[in-house]
């Protein structure tokens, strides 16, 4: 059937046409079903969208992947037919039926996430495969072999790579802007690809933008790191392990992390950015996503047994995620504290020993030090790292931020103060990451949170408690009305409820 195509300024994530409802019954397709798009001898296959009275009867529209594949314009003539879909999804259907996927059929169905194959419903079957019924180690080795295969990955001819990577689920985490430059002070690489919040106020890679670019390719990748030891940069910029950002839209709406695509997408990206030695970190606490350590074990062998399937060193480290790390959480706060820290040499002791800790198991991993964390503590407190982290934003196309006074910070902000005398005993974790995301973060990098007092310090009434930033006032508001009825930290002798309560009459 010949139709004409009408180019969509829409980027849909994967090969897919909007066809007439007319046109599709006449070709005989439904909604998610396949069609074959040709034109002067080059073709794609692409998911069917019925479009009800949105395009007319002898077109098709055509979003941006499939114009720039075909290098089709507006009114171009194509040629399309049907297909059958692609043989992956039988092997998802067998997954849910219980059954264990071969090597080949995992690497069928990853090359057809990656290219836009499959639908969402499709891609959805397969995360729940994983979710509800699970794989075996052969299976995630497999997987994690496919993510690779199917994306581009590094080579460095010489040096020894290093990295690290967090599991997330704990605010305010920036220790990879200190971990990253005491490790490249060293001597050894770090070539860190970070990624962006999803549910969180700041992603390691928002962080760092605040200061320098992120988006940058392999081969930049590669070459600052070899420049300057090491990077962090934005890892959804680049093709390593691409299927890894298709998985993960499923996942968020769902709100499920299948154990096996977190096994498998952190390791793919470590062994695709050529790193022979891994430090993991664990956080484990309440509003986590590791509740207890023994979870945290259990989890941490999984990553050690995968690796030695890999070839890579890896050594887990469970950390202590029942609050936030430092004192801040959003893109900017995090960015000046974590400059702040480097510059004086002093700080948080949550954030300054995490990222010791860290950087100290990866130079016993990889047989640069014996006792790591004196090591990693001998350059921190000698400059070293501050200045190597101002060389590495430099390389990355610096921002014009060159202290952290220079930090720029939401201009909107509210004092929470304490109205009880006595010592913070908890600081929820997810109302503090909600706080932040309502004053804006991570989207305005200025908006986030400070918290002035933590877990154990005593405070006295009308102290401060939360400073919440914004760059507009609306959202300020927001999150203020939001923390008046939900409290992120609890201050001793606090009565959070009273029933039955009595009137006086």
């Amino acid at each position: 059937m010949k139709v004409r195509a009408a180019v969509l300024p829409i980027n849909a994530g994967k090969f897919a046409v909007a066809l007439n409802q007319d046109d599709a019954a006449e070709i005989g397709v439904s909604e998610g079903d396949r069609i074959r798009v040709i034109k002067s001898g080059k073709s794609v296959s692409a998911i069917v969208q019925i479009a009800f009275g949105l395009i007319s009867r002898g077109k098709i529209g055509v979003y941006e992947e499939i114009a720039a594949e075909l290098n089709l314009k507006d009114g171009d003539e194509v040629d399309i037919y049907p297909v059958s879909r692609p043989s992956s999804v039988e092997f998802i259907r067998k997954k849910l039926s219980g059954k264990k996927y071969s090597r080949e059929e995992l690497y069928s169905i990853i090359s057809d996430v990656v290219d836009g194959n499959l639908a969402e419903v499709e891609l959805t079957a397969f995360v729940l495969g994983s979710y509800l019924v699970g794989m075996d180690f052969d299976e995630i080795e497999w997987m994690t072999r496919a993510m690779i295969d199917t994306g581009e990955a590094i080579e460095f001819e010489k040096g020894v790579v290093v990295d690290k990577h967090s599991i997330g689920g704990v605010p305010g985490n920036k220790v990879s802007l200190l971990i990253v430059p005491i490790i490249a002070a060293s001597g050894l690489l770090i070539p860190k690809t970070a990624s962006r919040a999803i549910t969180s106020a700041s992603g390691t890679a928002d962080t760092m933008e605040v200061l320098a670019d992120v988006s940058m390719s392999v081969e930049e990748i590669k070459e600052i790191t070899l420049k300057t030891g090491g990077v962090i940069a934005w890892g959804g910029a680049t093709n390593i392990a691409p299927a890894d950002d298709k998985i993960i839209r499923v996942e968020y709406p769902l709100s499920i992390d299948p154990r096996p695509q977190l096994l498998a997408s952190v390791m793919a990206k470590k062994g695709a950015v050529g790193a022979r030695h891994v430090a993991i970190d664990i956080p484990a606490g309440n509003g986590t996503k590791i509740s207890t350590v023994e979870e945290g074990r259990k989890l941490a062998g999984e990553f050690v047994e995968l690796g030695r399937r890999l070839g890579l060193n890896v050594s887990c480290a469970i950390t202590n995620g029942s609050q936030p790390v430092g004192r801040t959480v959003g893109p900017a706060l995090e960015a000046w504290e974590a400059l702040k820290t480097l510059e004086e040499r002093k700080g948080s002791s949550s954030l300054i020993e995490k990222s010791l800790g860290i950087a100290g198991l990866l130079f016993e991993i990889s047989g640069f030090a014996q006792d790591g964390y004196d090591r990693a503590k001998m350059i921190f407190e000698s400059g070293k790292a501050h200045q190597k982290l101002l060389e590495i934003i430099q390389a990355q196309g610096s921002k014009g931020i060159l202290k952290s006074d220079d930090v720029p910070i939401g201009e909107e902000k509210y004092v929470i103060e304490s109205k009880f005398e006595g010592a913070v005993v908890d600081i929820l974790n997810q109302r503090v990451v909600r706080l932040a995301r309502l004053a804006g973060a991570p989207k305005d990098k200025g908006a986030g949170v400070y918290i002035h007092r933590k877990r154990g310090e005593v405070v006295k009434r009308g102290d401060p408690l939360i400073t919440i930033y914004a760059e507009t006032a609306w959202k300020l508001e927001k999150a203020i009305e939001y923390a008046m009825e939900n409290p992120p930290i609890v201050v001793s002798g606090m009565i959070l409820e009273k029933y039955p309560s009595f009137k006086v009459v």
